[in-house]
């Protein structure tokens, strides 16, 4: 625990020490909402003493929905069950709350069919994260990033108490939320997972949202809240997911552990543990994953903070420690984890946990407290007293809907930037232009863990009840006043009275969402079309409205400057027409309602202010935190500097063709005979062509793979539209680098090519077969020697079968210096 190393302090919690008042010299003690109740400990401790040992373990471990059944769980004493990220009953996307809440009932009758002295009932766990935003037709609530410039914590308990009815309108009772990340690097692809990169804020939103979604178990709307991720997510080296975490004790108290201290307070039962590892680099202290820290979870969250609910893994967690692997790891369960989220080798992890109790590898105390844990809190939270159809919004479609709300936190979160010239509020009356891909895009305004994890693979009429930005406008402005282009072709600007472009990121979550380490924060770098759209439209003589839908502060200064006015409208949900409401005049010709929202993060000033923070050395923002302006205040933007560097950000060594940092500069395809499709964003969907099959799988984390079932000749590609070059630093012993899982060996030859050029692997891949992940590295002299040129480049990556052959990719990159590695691949005779 190195207990040596912290500082000797109260133990008596102030909800925001070490934010507004005097830093925190050590992690305080947390005194709950929700005390220890003597009969209530004496109940668990007859249940927990009354089973054996598979039935403990068998507590422990969370399937996820798609790979268990109801028997099953009552075979194997199953203690909770999850769903993912775009996973409804029966595959249905469009699952009511009466289908959800039949699943559940099902699931909750068979825990209570087993052979077990007390009878134990499953807990059904589900990322609702800005609504119960899994399910089809549930109201959608604005982000947390949005909820964070809102500045209301009345509102945010308002929408927990909302999220909980919704929640048990399908028979669930267990939410994956709050998020308490604070944020220190923008370009994290959850950075609209968190409240702020101020850990007050988080602090004071932490407990409302958790008073608001738990409260004291009294009513039914109350769902059990999960403060997430502990410890430091956010704070990961160049914001990347899963990443480290380099950050003092002081640092780690003092800002990542703030919305722990009020969440905790106000009775939050369950932890989720983080990702990402943790080195304390000024004390010279390595906690590496923080999944496999007894130091954290134990000697932190559980001693020091006194948490007595339980901790719960992330998907597959446990399988990131060193020498883990998905179904086994007894460092994690040692280290403070009570339940086990193992969504599909969840029997292989039962049998090995059971052989590691009963070879002393787990001593049996630490079951026995994780199981007590684990009982303690459903007995808490009422579950052993009803079945999920016992509560009052148990399949009721009305309980998914609180559109009026929602929409109030639209209006409070938007914050404007840029007034130049009172452009807004706009007069009511007038002819309106509206154009950009987000103006009539539910996806887009809705972002990640909408329906699916990604948010992708969505369209308009998934989202039955909300309506888009478009829709608010032609409300406000009139329809007959209003016409629509998504790109603003073949409109003359000059007939109209104003122009609203509705611009922003595509939906995206983690991993996916990450901008890597070489990344810049410039808009216009990823989505060149908002920036053309953009061009077409100003300096027209109409003024230009501007609004940005998106997950994160961003560098758009060159947007700006093509806007009178600018709004951050972050991703608002499924209630598109709060952003109509503070656009316009009211019938009166006044302003109306107005803007409230003040920033939650900074926004950069230029391109590489990816870690923008007060406190930070040279802290130098745009806007700075709490920035927003209001109508009838003169803040007069200007004219501001474009420049940004070529090349990118820091690292400058790795350039990503499909991985987290970018999955549209080069989009994957696939191909077989005359057939080409494109896979997209989808995680979902499967594609079948006469040779090939195409299924999204992990290697490395949740869904970051493409696995391909060749029975004859196919191709995997990512290619370019138009031709690119390759970084400079590609030329200088650069290589083709990527990961691989080979499940079944190649039957006939298969190569890997880059701009046309192809190099026989298959010697290779046989070699891999049946090894788990390797990464491969293929010097980029083994292409540029059959033709390839670096220069002009529009397939960066392709993997061909002429036979049956299984693997799958993710991962792949361009990597200078990486020929030089002894595992390099040699291009003549493959290693």
């Amino acid at each position: 625990m190195h207990m040596n190393t912290y500082l000797v302090a109260a133990a008596m919690l102030l909800p925001a020490a070490g934010a507004t008042g005097a830093p925190l010299a050590d992690w305080p003690r947390v005194n709950s909402a929700i005390g220890k109740d003597a009969a209530l400990e004496a109940r668990a401790a007859r249940i927990v003493a009354a089973m054996t040992l598979q039935q403990k373990v068998g507590q422990m471990t969370q399937p996820e929905i798609k790979q268990i059944t109801p028997a099953q769980v009552s075979q194997y004493y199953i203690g909770s069950v999850l769903n993912g990220g775009g996973s409804w009953p029966n595959g249905n996307k469009y699952a009511t709350a009466a289908e959800w809440l039949a699943l559940a009932e099902r699931y909750h009758e068979a825990s209570m069919a087993t052979d077990m002295a007390y009878k134990v009932p499953v807990i059904w766990g589900i990322d609702a994260i800005h609504g119960n935003s899994n399910v089809y037709g549930a109201t959608l609530f604005p982000h947390n990033i949005g909820l964070g410039a809102a500045r209301n914590k009345k509102l945010i308990a308002q929408m927990g108490a909302a999220v909980g009815r919704a929640v048990r309108a399908t028979g669930i009772a267990w939410v994956f939320a709050p998020t308490l990340a604070v944020v220190r690097d923008d370009r994290w692809g959850r950075t609209y997972e968190s409240f702020s990169e101020d850990g007050a804020l988080v602090n004071e939103y932490a407990g409302a949202y958790v008073r608001g979604l738990q409260g004291k178990f009294g009513s039914d709307a109350n769902v059990v809240a999960t403060a997430k991720h502990f410890m430091g997510d956010g704070g990961t080296e160049h914001g990347k997911d899963q990443g480290v975490t380099k950050a003092s004790l002081e640092q780690m108290i003092n800002i990542h552990g703030q919305g722990y201290y009020s969440g905790l307070a106000a009775g939050a039962q369950t932890v989720m543990a983080s990702y990402n590892s943790w080195h304390d680099v000024g004390a010279g202290i390595d906690y590496g994953k923080l999944h496999g820290s007894q130091a954290l979870l134990t000697g932190v969250l559980k001693t020091k903070m006194g948490f007595d609910g339980f901790v719960v893994s992330d998907w597959n967690g446990i399988g990131q420690v060193p020498g883990c692997s998905n179904a086994s790891c007894p460092q994690a369960i040692n280290a403070g984890i009570d339940m086990v989220m193992v969504p599909d080798d969840w029997k292989a992890f039962i049998a090995n946990t059971i052989r590691q109790v009963e070879q002393g590898q787990i001593p049996m105390a630490r079951i026995d407290d994780a199981v007590t844990r684990i009982v303690r809190v459903k007995l808490r939270a009422g579950l052993f007293d009803k079945t999920p159809s016992q509560n009052s919004y148990a399949g009721k479609a009305d309980a998914l809907q609180e559109r009026a709300l929602a929409r109030q936190a639209v209006r409070e979160s938007l914050v404007l930037l840029k007034n130049d010239g009172g452009a807004l509020p706009l007069a009511r009356g007038k002819r309106i232009l509206v154009v950009g891909k987000s103006a009539d895009s539910m996806p887009n305004q809705t972002g990640g863990w909408s329906l699916t994890w990604q948010g992708t693979d969505n369209r308009n009429s998934d989202f039955p009840n909300g309506d888009t930005i478009l829709a608010g406008i032609r409300e406000a402005a009139g329809a007959a006043n209003v016409v629509y282009s998504a790109d603003a072709g073949g409109v003359e600007v000059a007939q109209f009275d104003a122009v609203i472009a509705v611009i922003g990121e595509a939906p995206y979550a983690e991993g996916a969402g990450d901008i890597g380490p070489s990344g810049t924060l410039r808009h216009s770098s990823r989505y060149p079309e908002d920036l053309a759209l953009l061009q077409a439209v100003a300096g027209k003589g109409k003024p230009v409205v501007t609004l940005l839908v998106a997950g994160r502060p961003l560098y758009t200064n060159d947007l700006m400057n093509l806007s009178d006015s600018f709004v951050a409208a972050w991703l608002p949900g499924s209630e598109g027409k709060g952003v109509a409401d503070v656009l316009f005049r009211n019938a009166g010709g006044k302003a109306g309602r107005g803007f409230s929202g003040r920033l939650s993060f900074s926004w950069p000033k230029t391109v590489c202010q990816s870690s923008l923070n007060p406190g930070d050395k040279d802290y130098a923002p745009l806007f700075a935190l709490g920035y927003g302006l209001k109508y009838g205040r003169a803040a007069k933007v200007g004219k501001l500097d474009e420049a940004y560097p070529a090349g990118g950000c820091g690292v400058t060594t790795s350039y990503p063709v499909f991985n987290q940092a970018d999955r549209a500069t080069w989009p994957l395809f696939v191909a077989s005979g005359e057939q080409r499709v494109a896979l997209g964003a989808d995680l979902n969907r499967v594609v079948t062509l006469p040779t090939v099959k195409v299924e999204t799988t992990q290697v490395n984390t949740q869904q970051d793979g493409k696995l391909l079932t060749w029975s004859g000749p196919a191709r995997l590609e990512a290619r370019s539209a138009r031709a690119a070059a390759l970084p400079a630093f590609a030329a200088t012993n650069g290589a083709l680098k990527f990961d691989t899982i080979v499940s079944a060996a190649p039957n006939g030859i298969v190569t890997v090519a880059l701009g046309g050029a192809a190099v026989d692997l298959t010697a290779v891949f046989k070699r891999l077969a049946g090894k788990g992940k390797q990464t491969l590295k293929i010097p980029l002299s083994c292409f540029t020697a059959k033709g390839a040129d670096l220069e002009r480049i529009d397939t960066a990556f392709s993997v061909a079968s002429e036979a049956a052959f299984t693997a799958a990719f993710a991962n792949i990159e361009v990597v200078g210096g990486a020929a030089g590695d002894n595992d390099a691949v040699a291009c003549g005779e493959p290693k």
